[in-house]
């Protein structure tokens, strides 16, 4: 007669919350603990009385992704600057890994003249579904919240957030 071993639990990436201005911070603390986690960042040029410097600014503000199973969830709670999990109808939020790795890719493609805002869609409805011709969301489509001739916003699903991505009008066209 064989032992039933328990399976190793899944891993999937998490939303946490974070205190404000501690994203990078809890990103740091997390991979010292040993978990896979990760805070993406973007490149903005500020600016002082006596000089300009350019910094890594979170993208997404008081969030940080972190890949973890169920069990972790104390381990990863009682980490310095950590307020909570991110809820999404009442379960903790899951990012499936190709969304990440979309955000990753978006990330290393973006350039200077690209630029990237995170809004929260709560206050915001769906108005019109457009397919993306050119660029790393290709034929892709999405729920157009708001639409100018340079703006379409693409909504990731699992976050209830969405990304706002600057397209030339020519790269999207209405389904």
């Amino acid at each position: 007669m064989e032992l039933k071993k328990d399976k190793p639990a899944e891993k999937q990436w998490h939303v946490i919350y974070t205190k404000s201005k501690w994203e990078k911070k809890v990103d740091e603390l997390l991979m010292q603990k040993g978990f896979i986690s990760w805070c993406p960042v973007e490149k903005k040029e500020r600016y002082w009385t006596d000089r300009k410097k350019i910094i890594d600014v979170p993208l997404f503000r008081s969030y940080v992704f972190v890949k973890m199973s169920k069990e972790d969830y104390p381990t990863v709670l009682s980490t310095m600057g950590v307020v909570n999990f991110l809820y999404f109808e009442k379960k903790p939020a899951i990012i499936r890994d190709a969304e990440i790795e979309e955000i990753k890719k978006y990330l290393g493609l973006s350039t200077s003249s690209t630029s990237i805002e995170i809004v929260d869609l709560t206050n915001l409805p769906a108005q019109t579904k457009v397919s993306i011709n050119q660029g790393l969301f290709m034929n892709r489509r999405g729920a157009v919240v708001k639409a100018s001739k340079n703006n379409v916003f693409v909504r990731l699903e699992s976050l209830n957030m969405m990304m706002i991505v600057e397209f030339k009008p020519h790269e999207v066209s209405p389904i």
